[in-house]
């Protein structure tokens, strides 16, 4: 049986309890994984402290030359690595492979940013330079639909500006991190990383500990509420990239044959488990009809079933408590709206939904108005684009959003009013480490990846020199 070990101070040590990890296409137990205590989570901040003086002053040269170390250790090992992360994620095996594709190109862009010296003032009285340094103890937690990828978020920008990291990965999806915790182990000095499991028991006592300077969270925004109620004992800094209510906005320009797909896999991606998905799309009436049409025969085509079952294309919710929610959001589909197609689940072992369109459904829907982080898509009509984006705005999350039209003046008129982070323009769901990732309302605090995301895990440092 494989064995799985917590990485604290450059060990890899058994965790004080254990817990069961389950497949959620079998619901059977995957893996007994070590369990953290506060007494190791304790330990894995101390480490990390200890650790950060000489880190911080190593160049940074040799940090980013440990960090592409790291992306092609685990490029070497993706095959291994996928198939445990679709065991124990849910999502098929070519999502699972593209993740840690994705990963370690985000972390080799990532690792080649720089940090600058800005001089702001250079004349015969005074020189004044902006520096950034590092914060020290970084927290990173990470949550269960992309256990992998969003840990590429965190750990290159923080470990390249010189800080140290304690990673807390979600309980439902721990073991691919606790692979990698190995790979670490092999590159950077003891101390530097360090990744501790729990049952969603340690987060608190994680944001509160008065030796981490910063939270870096991804996961739900009622978790977020928390994560920010408790760092704010200790001003710490906080990155939060939460929750998603994404609304797609059809014109009447756009031609439902060639948007319906990209509209499709923008909602179900990872059985729809994705923060940025499409969760509720606003269709013209000219084009409606023919819009749910063609949307339910991709629904109809998709494949449901294990994610290592060759074909699969949607694989199983990834755990218990949120199969039972998106079952809640199905039955109010059936209130409130029509189902076109979809709205059941499999016959069979597993955390399986059909994936489901919705039609004849208005605002007010439970379904509509909350994040139902699932593979169901409400179809909303109508008549005039201006309500359709005063609707599309009507939300507490402003993650993302997406219009489709082919009046480019029109289409980029509504994008830059939608209330959001990220508005695309004829597709859903393009990122890359490169563009700065934040959201607006409730969707978070401050933005991760590219330069403005490096520079969320440093404090700016003025050096004022007279002359």
């Amino acid at each position: 049986m494989t064995e799985y070990k917590l990485l604290i101070g450059g060990k890899l040590v058994d965790g004080d309890s254990s817990m069961d990890v389950i497949d959620p296409a079998t619901e059977e137990v995957l893996a007994v994984c070590p369990r953290g205590s506060i007494a190791q989570m304790d330990a894995a901040v101390a480490a990390a402290k200890t650790a950060f003086p000489a880190w911080a002053r190593r160049p940074i040269a040799e940090r980013r030359a440990m960090l592409i170390a790291l992306a092609d250790a685990v490029e070497a090992r993706q095959t291994d690595l996928a198939r445990l992360l679709t065991q124990e994620q849910g999502k098929p095996l070519a999502e699972a492979t593209a993740e840690i594709i994705y990963t370690c190109a985000f972390i080799r862009y990532l690792s080649n940013l720089d940090l600058p010296v800005k001089v702001i003032e250079d004349n015969e009285t005074r020189r004044v330079e902006q520096h950034r340094l590092p914060l020290g103890v970084v927290g990173a937690i990470t949550p269960w639909n992309f256990p992998v990828l969003i840990t590429g978020f965190k750990i290159p920008p923080a470990l390249l500006a010189g800080n140290t990291v304690v990673i807390k990965p979600a309980p439902t999806t721990p073991l691919t991190t606790l692979k990698l915790g190995e790979i670490i182990a092999e590159i950077f000095p003891p101390g530097v990383v360090n990744i501790v499991t729990d049952l969603n028991d340690l987060g608190g006592h994680l944001t509160q500990h008065p030796d981490v300077a910063k939270i870096s969270f991804t996961g739900s925004t009622d978790t977020g509420h928390k994560v920010m109620a408790s760092a704010a004992s200790t001003l710490k800094r906080l990155t939060l990239e939460l929750g998603g209510n994404d609304a797609a906005i059809v014109l009447p320009s756009a031609d439902p044959a060639t948007v319906a797909p990209g509209i499709f896999a923008g909602a179900f991606m990872n059985a729809g488990q994705v923060c940025l998905a499409i969760k509720r799309a606003y269709v013209h009436e000219s084009i409606y009809d023919d819009m749910v049409t063609r949307l339910a025969e991709l629904a109809d085509s998709a494949v449901v079933d294990n994610g290592l079952q060759q074909g699969a294309t949607i694989g199983p919710l990834q755990n218990k408590m949120q199969y039972e929610k998106v079952k809640g959001f199905l039955a109010d589909a059936r209130a409130d709206g029509r189902i076109v197609t979809g709205g059941e689940t499999l016959d069979r072992a597993g955390y399986f939904i059909r994936p489901t369109i919705v039609a004849d459904i208005d605002d007010s829907s439970r379904l509509v108005r909350e994040e139902q982080f699932g593979p169901i898509l409400p179809v909303l009509k109508y008549s005039d684009p201006e309500d359709a984006l005063r609707r599309a705005n009507n939300s507490p999350w402003g993650l993302g959003g997406s219009v489709w039209g082919t009046d480019r003046e029109q289409t980029r008129d509504i994008a830059m009013r939608m209330q959001a982070g990220t508005a695309w323009i004829n597709k859903h769901l393009d990122f890359g480490p490169n563009i700065p990732f934040g959201g607006a309302k409730k969707s978070g605090v401050g933005v991760e990846l590219a330069e403005e995301g490096l520079a969320e895990f440093t404090q700016i440092h003025i050096v004022n020199e007279a002359r």
